[in-house]
């Protein structure tokens, strides 16, 4: 098979995937015939030549894809007009909180947002596919340790924790911001306030940054591509 071919074939399989591709997925394609520096040399070739395009090929957690461009979110946006209900600020913090300070525990975020965490808003973030438990602290009670998934950092477009902003910069309010919520309970108020406006009233939590001591990242299922126009 001829580069061109292979080419064509990755670029196909990339636009038609459903999520992002591994190497070890493209490698599935041409059943070992092409090695993992030959493909990452097909993937800087099909860079170069998307990069005039509305779509875009990026390098995630979780592997490959093709996704729009952050300029033509407002055109595409037009399309569906109606926005999906976010979150209330109370769930935006304790987000926040596990993905700069991961792992950290329930008591851990308590302490940081000076105030008492339901357990409905962990859960729905571990429904969204967000965060999950990745062990337990060695102390009294041994309470679990929540970190942030694969498909946290996919969504965010990020292909690793290391590409987070930092914390207290208008970057990092803007990427959470950003993220698309229309999850099994969107449009619902935390669990434990009395309305989505108390939630507003929490207090917010001083600024942290990453400890990289403390860093981990636990494998999850990747989340659905946006796929661009078969060419």
């Amino acid at each position: 098979m001829n580069t061109v071919d292979a080419q064509r074939i990755l670029e196909t399989a990339l636009i038609c995937a459903q999520e992002p591709l591994s190497l070890r997925d493209m490698g599935q394609l041409f059943e070992g015939a092409v090695s993992p520096d030959t493909l990452k040399t097909m993937l800087a070739q099909l860079q170069q030549a998307w990069s005039q395009r509305g779509v875009e090929l990026v390098c995630l957690a979780s592997g490959w894809r093709f996704q729009s461009r952050p300029e033509m979110r407002p055109f595409l946006d037009r399309l569906h007009p109606e926005k999906p209900p976010k979150y209330t600020r109370a769930t935006l913090e304790t987000l926040a909180i596990i993905a700069y300070r991961q792992p950290v525990t329930r008591g851990d975020m308590e302490d940081i947002r000076g105030v008492t965490i339901h357990s409905g808003i962990l859960k729905q973030l571990e429904d969204r596919g967000w965060v999950e438990v990745i062990g337990h602290r060695e102390t009294v009670g041994r309470p679990a340790l929540y970190a942030t998934t694969r498909q946290f950092l996919d969504d965010l477009g990020l292909a690793s924790l290391d590409a987070l902003p930092p914390l207290d910069s208008e970057a990092a309010a803007d990427a959470l911001g950003q993220l698309d919520f229309d999850g099994p309970d969107a449009g619902q108020a935390d669990p434990g306030s009395a309305s989505s406006a108390s939630a507003e009233d929490a207090p917010v939590p001083t600024p942290i940054g990453p400890a990289p001591e403390e860093l981990v990242t636990a494998p999850s299922p990747s989340p659905s591509s946006t796929e661009p126009p078969a060419t």
